[in-house]
């Protein structure tokens, strides 16, 4: 896989080290098991796959290089490169203005823009309405274009069957920058509806099998549905993608429920399903899963609570959270500022959608055992200062330096 020029305040040596030396052991990324690092008194357990993915890495590359060879040209970026605010907030220091808020508001008019400004599109994508009105203004929407190839292929993949006559299932979060993507994408193609998760699936199978009228969809499933969309005709022939950070399971839940609504309500015989249903399982990105398979991993250890840092806004970093908050507890952090001590931590809670104050969250025992993981947009960098500031709290620990030297040196002589 290519290897990408990624700016140094980004990096982490110590971080870098680590993932080096597990990738160099398990080259086929069959063990999920996570990296135990002692430092005495707290033992931290990091995640086997956490950080910078294919799409970001490429997408953040891409972008300091046109900032690089472009010194006397306005940039824009058409919404947050990535659902990171360490990332983000360093654009815009550079001069990077924001066209839009994740939400999809306008921060800058496209009036404003003409043919010699440079509008870059994030990883997630855009609108095909979007790119139309950029190229009013005479902008070219594919000269700066980081869309995560594992986000266009979902495209294509929506495309194909989209031709083939099934109507697309896009399981995501209707607001989300990626979703709002794939659904432009493929409602030109095919009728298309997004679903949340299983419980409106379940609310789907209603109409796939003529229980409901018509007019209930519409009221169930309001602003997730392209236009002309009729249940009665549309959910006949069906096909699931997805929104790339959404967990794998749930997907794979999604398609097989719907998959067996159809074959009961048919009657379908093995040979005749793809006649109304069609295979996506393609179409999951490759950094989610082997994020949320680590993970999993990681969940085996017994330990008394989990950090997962990354952006609030990050769907990817939101369900690792909730994987971990099933077991133990657990804070979403996007910085090491928010340990602000040994007593007291600033964390976002996924619930409430806002960021509460936690005290004690440290547990008073002789040995304490934490789960480390970021999600796909966290750089190493961050995850490095949070395990430093993290073992700081614990006067007579390892410096994390010597417990990495050490780490290595007892898994290359094993």
């Amino acid at each position: 896989m290519k290897s990408f020029s990624i700016p140094s305040l980004f990096k982490s040596n110590l971080i870098g080290r680590i993932k080096e030396v597990r990738r160099l052991r398990d080259k086929l990324k069959r063990d999920f098991s996570p990296s135990k690092l002692d430092f005495g008194p707290i033992e931290v357990h990091l995640s086997r796959h956490f950080g910078f993915c294919y799409g970001v890495e490429n997408a953040v590359e891409t972008a300091y290089r046109i900032i690089e060879e472009n010194p006397d040209k306005r940039i824009f970026l058409l919404s947050e490169m990535i659902h990171n605010p360490a990332v983000n907030a360093d654009l815009f220091d550079r001069g990077v203005r924001f066209l839009q808020d994740t939400k999809g508001l306008p921060l800058v008019p496209f009036s404003e823009l003409n043919a010699a400004d440079i509008v870059i599109v994030p990883a997630f994508g855009t609108t095909l309405e979007t790119q139309q009105r950029l190229q009013l203004q005479g902008i070219d929407t594919y000269a700066y274009d980081t869309t995560c190839p594992f986000v266009e292929k979902v495209w294509n993949r929506a495309d194909a069957i989209g031709k083939n006559n099934y109507t697309v299932i896009v399981h995501g979060k209707p607001s989300h920058e990626e979703t709002k993507a794939t659904f432009s994408h493929s409602k030109a193609i095919t009728p298309t509806l997004v679903i949340k998760d299983l419980s409106q699936a379940k609310l789907l199978a209603n109409f796939i099998r003529k229980e409901c009228a018509a007019d209930e969809f519409y009221d169930m499933f309001e602003g997730q549905y392209s236009v002309g969309f009729n249940p009665d005709t549309d959910l006949v022939r069906l096909g699931v993608v997805n929104q790339t950070t959404m967990l794998a399971t749930d997907t794979q839940e999604i398609g097989e429920y719907l998959r067996d609504v159809l074959v009961e309500y048919y009657q379908l015989s093995p040979d005749q399903v793809t006649q109304h249903f069609a295979d996506t399982r393609d179409t999951l990105c490759y950094a989610t899963n082997d994020n949320q398979s680590a993970t999993y991993g990681l969940l085996q250890v017994e330990a008394d609570f989990a950090l997962v840092a990354g952006g609030y806004n990050s769907s990817n970093t939101a369900h690792l959270v909730d994987l971990c908050a099933e077991k133990l507890p657990t804070y979403f952090i996007k910085s090491a500022d928010q340990l602000v001590s040994n007593q007291e931590v600033i964390h976002f809670n996924n619930r409430k959608k806002a960021e509460v104050n936690s005290v004690n969250y440290i547990p008073n025992k002789e040995k304490i055992v934490v789960l480390l993981t970021c999600g796909a947009s966290c750089p190493d960098a961050v995850i490095e200062e949070i395990l430093r500031k993290l073992v700081s709290f614990f006067p007579g620990s390892v410096s994390p330096d010597d417990v990495v030297e050490a780490w290595e040196a007892n898994l290359k002589s094993s």
